[in-house]
């Protein structure tokens, strides 16, 4: 038998799908980080476990924009790279450190990266002890962050022979001309 739903058992739900990224092609979900009303329908719904809840309202378009990863980099120029055409300007190896280290590492390494004129960079998070190893998902994250986002052209998973699963390719965008 299904307990109905209490308000605080949506308003806790709402609060995980906010935090929840898209599956490529797919919508982010939509919370209401308040706690919405519930209005248990008539007797005869009610012992069947139907609950109605209000539809949420859509968060503004500002909060999603952190979850967003850099777009991928352009098809020609990533061959450029993987063929050794566009050389890989600097690498960053992120094995060993943990998440809060390996983040100003990214962030630091980006930006002396940018500023000193370079056009790809490779960032080798490693893939983790079961193959979803914390740094590896979370860097695009971190590259995401507004800080960085305006450096990044593109952002694409390495070549075997750079890495593979384990390593990104980072284009960077150019330093403007003073």
């Amino acid at each position: 038998m299904r307990r109905p739903l209490h308000s605080e058992d949506v308003r806790l739900w709402a609060l995980i799908t906010a935090t929840v990224r898209p599956a490529k092609g797919r919508e982010a979900p939509v919370a209401n980080f308040a706690a919405p009303e519930v209005q248990r329908p008539a007797s005869a719904d009610f012992h069947r476990g139907a609950l109605h809840v209000p539809p949420e309202p859509s968060l503004p378009a500002r909060l999603h924009q952190h979850h967003l990863h850099p777009d991928p980099i352009e098809p020609r120029r990533k061959r450029r790279i993987v063929r050794d055409r566009e050389a890989i300007s600097a690498r960053l190896d992120l094995h060993g450190l943990d998440q809060d280290r390996a983040r100003i590492a990214v962030h630091g390494f980006i930006q002396r990266a940018h500023a000193d004129g370079a056009r790809a960079v490779l960032i080798i998070t490693g893939k983790g002890a079961l193959g979803d190893g914390v740094l590896r998902r979370r860097t695009p994250d971190w590259l995401a962050e507004p800080v960085i986002r305006p450096l990044i052209a593109g952002l694409s998973q390495a070549e075997r022979h750079h890495g593979g699963e384990g390593a990104l390719y980072v284009a960077l965008k150019r330093t403007p001309r003073s």
